[in-house]
């Protein structure tokens, strides 16, 4: 059977752009062409295409088709020939492309656009490797590898450096009124600033009365112990960006902050993070002693009320002080900022208790930080967190199914705070 008879069977059922593909691989076969590669026909196709539409944009430019100018044309502007150009394509890699020319240098083309390399979404693959964790050089190598392309790591630089502005204006952007509960947590990321050291960066996470989880900022602290100046300036730009009640603040023994809340929010409950006290728990005792342990602490932190808490604090205290006397101490220290979820009801508790508003989150971060293992400034750890956050759910999905098993606990969030809950029409 011929090309041909080929390409009209399958007008038969098949579209216009169709029975035009089909020619086209059946042309491309017949002449020995392959389908991709760096003669392949995606790339010719590619080339044809857009230097068709640059003579199109050129002929509207000019107001006359190429050698059809008529005498009473009111420009003297013509045609000047054309240079050429390498663009990069996302699926065929360079091609080489004849851009049309005027004389009067007036032409500028909207398809390929002055100055642009790029085409399609290059910019969106470069950004998502780097959320991963990937540097310059490998972002610049895998171009090379995948699409035959040459990016080099100072595009790459730039093309990332483009978010700055994007993750200035989303650290300053309004938030809601009123939060039901925010956890502050903090991710450890290595900086190279003469030597590689340790810097926190604490993830800020928000649920609103809506029941949806939101990350409200990330700040950078310095590694020594941050004091109470520095979290009151934390605490004062969130409130600053309209942040005006939150019932429950979860951190976990963060220095300087409990004192520091009341006086921004002087409501706001401060609770100690459960599941990070029941690990540090863990940490002080020997392995083969966990089990048991674990039995030990349960009626600490299930406790119906906080004198029943206290009472199971002196039994463990009884079992455990004499040879673990760092454990006693550790709820000791925590105990004011511990009880405080014990008055509430069981829905709340389990939110309290449970880090899920944040352990997907860390987990995502740590992987893109593992992947780096250190970063040359704080602008490019920064940079590599707000990407992170900028890519956490994209269909959404996600957050759908977070509100949906939210409905219960805002539901008692609404009864046991319902003098403070915003008026239906304020959110």
């Amino acid at each position: 059977m011929s090309s041909w008879t080929k390409i009209k069977k399958v007008g038969r059922q098949s579209s216009p752009e169709q029975v035009a593909a089909a020619a086209m691989v059946a042309q491309a076969r017949e002449q020995g062409l392959a389908l991709t590669g760096p003669g392949g026909l995606l790339k010719l196709f590619t080339k044809s295409v857009l230097e068709t539409a640059l003579n199109e944009e050129m002929t509207e430019h000019l107001g006359y088709e190429k050698n059809g100018v008529g005498r009473d044309r009111e420009s003297a502007n013509i045609r000047n020939g054309s240079r050429p150009k390498t663009v990069i394509s996302d699926a065929v890699g360079e091609v080489e492309i004849a851009v049309p020319r005027d004389r009067e240098g007036t032409f500028s083309p909207t398809i390929v656009k002055k100055r642009q390399r790029r085409l399609g979404d290059v910019d969106e693959v470069v950004l998502s490797l780097y959320a991963k964790g990937l540097t310059t050089g490998e972002i610049s190598a895998h171009f090379h590898d995948i699409y035959g392309a040459s990016v080099s790591k100072e595009t790459v630089s730039r093309i990332t450096d483009a978010v700055i502005a994007d993750m200035e204006e989303w650290s300053h952007r309004p938030l809601d009124p009123v939060y039901v509960a925010i956890f502050i947590d903090a991710i450890v990321v290595k900086v190279r600033e003469g030597q590689v050291a340790n810097r926190p960066v604490y993830a800020v996470i928000g649920v609103t009365v809506e029941g949806r989880k939101d990350v409200l900022g990330l700040t950078m602290g310095t590694g020594g112990g941050e004091g109470a100046k520095f979290w009151m300036s934390v605490l004062v730009g969130l409130k600053n960006r309209g942040v005006r009640d939150v019932f429950f603040l979860v951190c976990d023994g963060l220095k300087g902050l409990p004192e520091v809340v009341e006086n921004v929010w002087s409501q706001t409950i401060v609770q100690t993070c459960i599941i990070h006290l029941i690990r540090n728990s863990f940490r002080l005792v020997p392995r083969k002693h966990w089990d048991a342990l674990r039995k030990d602490l349960k009626p600490i932190y299930t406790a119906p009320n906080p004198d029943a808490a206290a009472i199971a604090l002196e039994e463990l205290d009884e079992k455990w002080g004499g040879q673990y006397s760092a454990l006693i101490r550790l709820w000791r220290n925590a105990w004011e900022q511990f009880i405080p979820f014990l008055d509430y009801d069981v829905e709340i508790r389990k939110v309290i208790c449970s880090t899920n508003a944040i352990e997907s989150l860390n987990a995502r971060y740590r992987r893109a930080i593992r992947a780096r293992g250190h970063f040359p400034t704080e602008q490019a750890a920064m940079k590599c967190l707000y990407l992170v956050t900028r890519s956490l759910d994209p269909t959404g999905a996600g957050s759908a199914r977070w509100t949906m098993r939210w409905k219960p606990v805002i539901n008692a969030f609404a009864i046991t705070f319902g003098d403070r809950w915003p008026a239906a029409e304020t959110y």
